[in-house]
């Protein structure tokens, strides 16, 4: 057995992963079956990863109607408040 160190934020999602498992299976499961759990069966899908990652199509126009919309929103925020 190797000890690792993690930080308190992660040690509690690895307890709350724990928890649910133990609910799931109906049985007590250690961090170490947690983790394991994590690295076996939440794998990414790089595929779906990707496609997620692909441009919107129109998605130049909806930026630059953003961009106009929000420099309206300063210019009125500085006359409003003169900051």
């Amino acid at each position: 057995m190797s000890t690792i160190s993690v930080t308190e934020d992660v040690k509690e999602a690895l307890l709350k992963v724990a928890s649910e498992l133990q609910i799931k299976w109906g049985r007590r499961v250690d961090l170490n079956e947690a983790i394991r759990y994590l690295l076996t069966y939440r794998i990414k899908r790089a595929d779906l990863l990707e496609k997620a990652c692909n441009p919107i199509k129109d998605f130049e126009e909806g930026y630059s109607e953003l961009m106009s919309e929000r420099k309206r929103d300063e210019e009125r925020a500085f006359r409003k408040f003169g900051v």
